[in-house]
């Protein structure tokens, strides 16, 4: 018979095996930069056919249990998205949110009314803007605040 210790650490190890495999697909498992991107990236801007919106927002799974009312996509680099985590693309904002420094294509997905419920329908808005943004401690970024519209970023 295994001693107690070695039984306990096979345990820990099948138990881990589980859960990552148990996470593999699963919206559930994700981290917020993982939802951010799920949620808002998409460069380059896919190519989905005549309905852009709402293709992409059941795609993104954006559509269930519920129509999601408004969501952006931007279409730029992971890479600039994430600077604006920093000095290199943004600056504080306020309320601990950041802006890029540079506007950023993007398009924003509104729903158009009636029932919340699937099959949803959305009309599209494109636009170039500075992102507003939430970044975690690794300079990340885990919210974009659609609803703030900045006109002008000065470099002070």
């Amino acid at each position: 018979m295994l001693p107690s210790y070695r039984l306990f650490s096979l345990l820990t190890i099948l138990l881990g095996l589980l859960l990552v495999q148990s996470c593999e697909g699963q919206r559930f498992c994700e981290t917020a930069y993982q939802k951010f991107l799920r949620q808002h990236y998409d460069n380059p801007k896919s190519n989905v056919g005549r309905n852009y919106c709402n293709a992409m927002m059941q795609r993104r799974e954006l559509t269930k249990p519920t129509c999601k009312d408004v969501n952006s996509f931007i279409h730029e680099k992971k890479q600039d998205i994430l600077d604006v985590c920093t000095d290199k693309g943004g600056k504080a904002y306020k309320d601990g949110l950041r802006v890029s420094l540079k506007p950023f294509s993007v398009t924003t997905c509104k729903h158009k009314g009636g029932s919340t419920r699937p099959p949803c329908e959305y009309k599209e808005n494109k636009s170039e803007r500075y992102i507003v943004i939430r970044c975690n401690n690794r300079n990340e970024p885990v919210h974009f605040d659609e609803s703030i519209i900045v006109p002008e970023v000065t470099s002070s």
